[in-house]
């Protein structure tokens, strides 16, 4: 079973040997600023897609929550929205690494969840204060409000070089800590970021 292991991080270590920096890929394209950073994650292929302005500059290795569907209804279900949201907030002494929360859940969540009925009136009404003053989800909501992007931490070498896609978050989206290092050096509160399935 080790030498199976063993086996598998080797070959997803050899995988891992060919993806290029983000600096390497803005010299091929010969760009030597991101601008109006956009992320688009793409749940069917597993990837997170860097665009500056509408140029794809580099394409990330991303694993997401480990509930498949496609409708988020709880704080709990493991599932990741899908939906368009921004960066609401930045935290770099994150467990995984570093943490772009995303500013889930939205207005348009926020009306489908109370009209299909996993949220109250108030809970509805919390959440449209924080959209109105551009602050992140209140916390204490069924919807939850703990998703982003974020690095993998601790486990990194175990986990980046994994051979095969294995969802394991809560919802979020996860990279490396690579990888969560160079989103990081171009993002900002307000960049926006499309999930899609």
């Amino acid at each position: 079973m080790i030498v199976f292991f063993a086996g598998l991080l080797l070959y997803g270590i050899i995988l891992n040997l060919r993806e290029v920096t983000l600096a390497e890929a803005m010299h091929d394209r010969g760009m030597a600023a991101i601008k109006d950073a956009k992320l688009i994650v793409d749940r069917k292929n597993y990837r997170i897609e860097l665009y500056s302005e509408k140029v794809l500059v580099k394409s990330y290795k991303a694993v997401f929550g480990k509930n498949p569907s496609s409708i988020k209804t709880s704080e709990d279900d493991n599932v990741t929205p899908m939906g368009e949201y921004e960066i609401c907030t930045i935290d770099t002494a994150s467990k995984y690494h570093k943490f772009l929360k995303l500013n889930y859940p939205n207005a348009r969540d926020a009306a489908e969840a109370l009209k299909r009925g996993y949220i109250s009136k108030n809970e509805f009404d919390m959440i449209m204060l924080s959209h109105s003053k551009e602050y992140c989800p209140p916390k204490g909501t069924r919807l939850g409000s703990e998703i982003g992007v974020h690095g993998i931490g601790k486990y990194n070498f175990i986990f980046k070089n994994l051979p095969f896609s294995f969802n394991w978050t809560n919802g979020s989206i996860a990279v490396s800590n690579e990888s969560i290092d160079e989103l990081y050096s171009v993002v900002k509160i307000g960049t926006p970021v499309k999930i899609t399935y």
